[in-house]
């Protein structure tokens, strides 16, 4: 009788996670989307745009790693929830700011940082309840779903941010995203309280097991590498769209936010042929090869035009989705559930970081220049942070790490057609 109850816990675990992870990356990106449209009307600088994304990543590269600990010792649930709360309040601010009359620029800005630090929180914290809740043989199938609801409400977001921001301003906006996050709170309160099984076991090592951090290992420095850099292209990428179509090609917030509605399709798909390609190629391909695609494409997409763009952020979004997807599944099925929590700490951290860096340089870059030398020099970065990855993942000392052996083989078996 508790198997039977465990199981369908489990499974209502996964129905619900998936929404609020999407409702939680659409509210968190429409609020920095429609803080970076107000900005850049101000200004007009990618430099001032960049300064709004640091302002957003410099605190989760501070606090990552501490609330990644904090995932592996308290209640990941009430966690999550409480980062859903605490982001509803903060997004409920910057309107109420602006509708009284409040300056646009220091509440933009300390509307984004507070979101940041709660973001701090939940990207461990989420990941780790995932780990805690959902079965091992389904893990690698949800992570796929996972990641293309998060991913989808990241792009989609610049659809919603883009239109409703031309057709009815940003103070109705910025006050319907607030309930974006009380919905996520909902359904991961909706998943209810973990049993005694789904607990994570002690974190002391155990005799005779790699007494290391997981973080330090060989292999899982490399994959936390190869998935961290993934953040430095999808945030430059936002910061460097809106440049391109708004101040340099001249066009609207429409034109904007339908473009980056394709991106949203792209990844939708990524998700359903991730399935397909894993099982015949694993996870390490997909993702080294899906990354390195994406940077040759991203070199292109400023000398295509507005006609050219559609297309290329579609099947960019779409290499892109696979590449992320695999890179997730590889970092997460390497470590167990008493670690997952400090690993994605580290990784969400470390990316951020170097997107701090990226963001100062492009930006400096396409200031002085345009957004075709400021997408290239983002490509470049990226090919050369996934070149370094490849190089020591296919390195013999690299594959002696026990902590990822047989993972490969695993995550086929689990995504082949008779699982």
């Amino acid at each position: 009788m508790c198997g039977v109850l465990g199981h369908m816990l489990r499974e209502r675990a996964e129905r619900l996670l998936i929404p609020a992870a999407f409702v939680t990356a659409l509210g968190n990106n429409v609020q920095l989307i429609a803080g970076a449209l107000l900005v850049l009307r101000a200004d007009r600088s990618m430099l001032s745009v960049g300064w709004l994304f640091i302002a957003v990543a410099a605190p989760q590269v501070l606090l990552s790693p501490v609330f990644g600990r904090w995932a592996d010792r308290f209640d990941r649930r009430r966690l999550w929830v409480g980062s859903d709360l605490a982001s509803a309040v903060v997004a409920l601010a910057l309107p109420l700011w602006l509708w009284h009359g409040g300056a646009a620029g220091p509440g933009i800005y300390a509307a984004n940082l507070g979101l940041a630090i709660v973001s701090a929180l939940f990207f461990p914290s989420s990941a780790a309840l995932i780990k805690e809740r959902v079965r091992p043989e389904r893990l690698h199938r949800f992570n796929a779903d996972y990641e293309m609801a998060t991913q989808a409400g990241m792009f989609l977001s610049a659809t919603v941010g883009g239109l409703c921001v031309q057709a009815f301003g940003a103070v109705p906006l910025l006050l319907m995203n607030a309930g974006t996050f009380v919905f996520s709170a909902v359904c991961v309160l909706t998943v209810g309280p973990a049993g005694p099984s789904a607990r994570p076991a002690s974190t002391h090592p155990r005799a005779g097991s790699d007494a290391r951090a997981p973080e330090h290992r060989p292999r899982l420095r490399w994959q936390i590498a190869l998935f961290a850099q993934s953040s430095v292209v999808v945030t430059v990428f936002n910061a460097l769209l809106p440049t391109l179509v708004l101040d340099e090609l001249r066009r609207g917030a429409g034109t904007y936010g339908a473009i980056d509605a394709l991106g949203s399709l792209g990844f939708l798909g990524s998700g359903w042929s991730y399935r397909k390609l894993a099982p015949r190629f694993g996870d390490r391909r997909i993702s080294l090869v899906g990354y390195l695609v994406c940077s040759a494409m991203f070199a292109v997409e400023p000398d295509m035009g507005i006609a050219g763009l559609f297309p290329t952020v579609l099947l960019g979004a779409f290499v892109f989705g696979n590449a992320r997807i695999a890179s997730r599944t590889l970092l997460m099925a390497s470590v167990d559930a008493r670690h997952v929590g400090r690993v994605f700490g580290a990784a969400n951290g470390s990316g951020l970081a170097a997107t701090i860096v990226a963001m100062l340089l492009v930006a400096e870059i396409t200031d002085h220049t345009d957004c075709t030398y400021g997408f290239a020099s983002t490509a470049v970065l990226s090919a050369a942070a996934v070149g370094a990855c490849a190089l020591r993942l296919g390195s013999r000392t690299v594959r002696r790490d026990p902590a990822a052996a047989g993972v490969d083989g695993a995550r086929a078996a689990e995504l082949s057609p008779a699982s």
